[in-house]
């Protein structure tokens, strides 16, 4: 990932001054020096797997072919305009769920004099996206259908967040609504398709490939995305759908269920406490050893059926970061 990091983040910054620059707006000295305090804040600080994903793919579906200058910069393009949509969704999420932190720093919406122009910041966030894509694809041939697949990963990832907050409605903590599918579908949505499918399919347009044709490769980076998200946050507190709720439900007896009703969802460090402890006692951590051992063989044959090894290698490769990630 090394070799295309320090000029992924020279294309942030030629980004950058293009949309501060952008002739569609006149931009006073305050709103421009809004905007690159806003892009700065919220843009380059995360780990940028996802943007760099695009330039790997790409140079994996490329089979070893040096790629050009200006392959690097379209598939860093790209890859900002995912950072750009993450972005998107974060300070609009992090409103949405009252949050305080974000990535170690404080959510944007709390930052002295930002508050709820934090809105508008998100919705500039998301405009900027088709203005990165308008400034260096539209003469593409692959043009309409890059616009197409931001809009309706923007959908799904949208409808995913409504299926996650009307689960978690305060007042309503009704944990017997938490189910497998339900929680698969939450992730399935709400990440897998931004951040596992989305830098593949970006990576494949690139390539002049069609989208049509690869609804199996989809497929399989959804489960890896599904597959990614389980694991343990400050789910317990959050009342999140998460997977090991779901399980200990599904698993633990009457007493078992009661106590989780009685704990989960609580700020309070004794319910978590007692969470765990259920957690320990019905031995989810081998259970989940178990999911993770049958979901990483379930993948890589899936894998393997590809025709093309040019896009196994690029399958191959998410999976191979995920995996390691809990080793």
């Amino acid at each position: 990932m090394g070799e295309f990091r320090s000029k992924f983040l020279e294309v942030y910054s030629l980004l950058k001054s293009e949309l501060l620059h952008d002739s569609a707006f006149e931009f006073t000295h305050d709103s421009r020096q809004w905007v690159d305090r806003m892009l700065d804040y919220n843009v380059p600080g995360g780990k940028l797997n996802r943007g760099l994903s695009v330039i790997e793919s790409y140079k994996l579906l490329k089979q070893g072919e040096e790629l050009s200058d200006d392959e690097v910069f379209l598939a860093s393009a790209l890859g900002w305009c995912i950072e750009w949509l993450q972005a998107y969704f974060l300070v609009l999420d992090d409103i949405m769920d009252n949050s305080v932190t974000r990535r170690g720093q404080p959510c944007w919406f709390r930052v002295p004099k930002v508050g709820m122009v934090a809105i508008n910041d998100g919705i500039m966030l998301r405009n900027h996206v088709l203005r990165i894509i308008k400034n260096h694809f539209r003469e593409k041939p692959y043009y309409v259908d890059l616009l197409d697949l931001f809009n309706e990963v923007e959908f799904q990832t949208a409808s995913g967040q409504m299926i996650d907050l009307i689960t978690t409605l305060e007042g309503e903590k009704d944990l017997w609504k938490y189910s497998l599918p339900l929680h698969h579908r939450i992730v399935q949505y709400k990440t897998g398709y931004y951040s596992f499918y989305l830098p593949v399919a970006c990576a494949l347009l690139m390539a002049g490939e069609n989208l049509d044709n690869h609804s199996d490769v989809k497929n399989i980076l959804i489960d890896m995305g599904t597959y990614f998200q389980v694991q343990i946050g400050t789910d317990i507190e959050d009342f999140k759908c998460s997977w090991l709720v779901v399980k200990a439900l599904e698993l633990g007896d009457e007493q078992q269920k009661t106590l989780l009703h009685e704990n989960y969802g609580k700020a309070d460090e004794d319910c978590v406490a007692k969470v765990k402890d259920l957690y320990k006692a019905l031995n989810l951590e081998g259970v989940f050893a178990e999911y993770e051992s049958k979901s990483y063989e379930k993948l890589i044959k899936a894998i393997e059926v590809h025709p093309s090894d040019a896009v196994q290698a690029v399958l191959k490769s998410f999976l191979a970061k995920i995996y390691k990630r809990q080793k």
